[in-house]
């Protein structure tokens, strides 16, 4: 159970965050949350699909990593094996907060990677930032940035019909069945079938690239099931 609280160069000052990837610090998930501009960097590596939010209104993007719930296919015995993070990865065990109208940084005191003698230095002997918290603290502020704008992003989707649901089933290395449901994808023909004033009102508002872009991503459940093949052949 997580337990966050607001950073200070005082009550702090010896904190470290070890920034190793493994399963031992809390990354055996199957996926993250991203947001639309994140889309570019990341569908190199990572299908990005669409799932409802809890309360079941509206929906949001993210990245896959595997196919059930705790696999993460992208951990190995280097850690994270592709050459790019996802933010909401990258910034645990850090979250941003707000005081009064100020964004400020909260620390997840239960996290895993909290120590005080292995990691990077959250700040300087006396007292100021590291550059590693100065990047966290970056990386915090683009996803605070990044979620504002999703949701205008969804509603655009949604306005013209571009979300549909989608099945994708994988053998386990037991050799059972995984069935990948109830997420949603961007529907490319539906997509491609927009006349100019859509598809010009989606590109001023900065949708289109990133709808493509998630439509793009796709490819990488090919890459996604090889992680997979490569997972049973090693336990085999």
């Amino acid at each position: 159970m997580s337990h966050t609280i607001l950073l200070n160069n005082v009550d702090h000052q010896a904190l470290r965050v070890i920034t190793r990837r493994g399963v031992e610090y809390g990354d055996a998930v199957m996926s993250a949350v991203t947001f639309p501009a994140e889309f570019r960097s990341l569908q190199a590596h990572y299908p990005i699909v669409f799932r409802k939010s809890q309360d079941g209104t509206t929906f949001e993007p993210v990245a896959l990593f595997g196919f059930e719930e705790g696999q993460n296919l992208f951990l190995g015995p280097q850690g994270w094996d592709a050459p790019c993070l996802p933010l909401a990865i990258e910034r645990l065990p850090f979250y941003i907060g707000m005081d009064g109208d100020d964004l400020v940084v909260h620390i997840d005191q239960a996290s895993p990677r909290i120590s005080t003698h292995d990691g990077e230095a959250l700040f300087l002997p006396h007292g100021g930032s590291s550059d590693y918290l100065e990047r966290m603290s970056s990386v915090l502020l683009a996803i605070h940035q990044g979620l504002q704008s999703t949701p205008a992003f969804i509603a655009a989707l949604l306005e013209h019909e571009l979300l549909e649901p989608f099945v994708f089933e994988v053998e386990r290395a037991d050799g059972a069945a995984l069935r990948l449901e109830h997420f949603y994808t961007v529907h490319e023909e539906r997509l491609q079938a927009l006349g100019g004033p859509a598809l010009q009102r989606l590109s001023q508002a900065g949708h289109l690239q990133a709808a493509y872009m998630a439509v793009a991503s796709l490819s990488q459940f090919r890459a996604l099931v090889e992680r997979q093949d490569r997972l049973a052949g090693a336990g085999a």
